[in-house]
């Protein structure tokens, strides 16, 4: 189950790149992750948490601009690669699995979340006239995914 957990917190990375980690710092701060003694241990501290939250504030407003970056051009989907590994990397290893599992699992939602949510997001804005309404929404999942996987992580 964890391991299905890394992949889908990758794809919210995908979809919100600073979402997914600052959910997860979240968690690890509350104590709902388990990161202590793991080379992830950072994650649960007061700078991470309040970084990894503003980034992630940043990028939903963000997002809505119109010089906002393509998330499946090369930095763009770079950044959800590496945050989505980082973040099943974390999941992983807060239930003693594979560090190197969660973080390829999670990486793999990166990729599947940025293009699936570039594709679903530019088809739907078209159909509808509604850019800025499909991008809230797509940010309700975002969020919404990223809390429901740290619960059940």
């Amino acid at each position: 189950m964890i391991l299905v957990l890394a992949l889908l917190i990758g794809a919210v990375a995908g979809l919100r790149s600073m979402t997914a980690p600052a959910a997860v710092a979240w968690a690890a701060n509350r104590g709902a992750l388990d990161l202590g003694g793991t080379p992830l241990s950072f994650l649960a501290s007061p700078v991470a948490v309040a970084a990894f939250t503003l980034f992630a504030l940043g990028e939903l407003a963000f997002d809505k601009h119109p010089a906002a970056p393509n998330r499946i051009a090369f930095a763009g989907l770079t950044g959800r690669i590496v945050l989505g590994g980082l973040c099943g990397a974390a999941l992983a290893s807060s239930a003693e699995r594979s560090l190197a599992l969660g973080a390829v699992l999670g990486a793999a939602g990166g990729i599947t979340g940025a293009f699936a949510g570039f594709h679903a997001r530019t088809r739907l804005a078209r159909a509808t006239g509604k850019p800025l309404l499909v991008a809230v929404a797509e940010d309700a999942l975002a969020i919404g995914g990223a809390l429901a996987v740290v619960a059940l992580a």
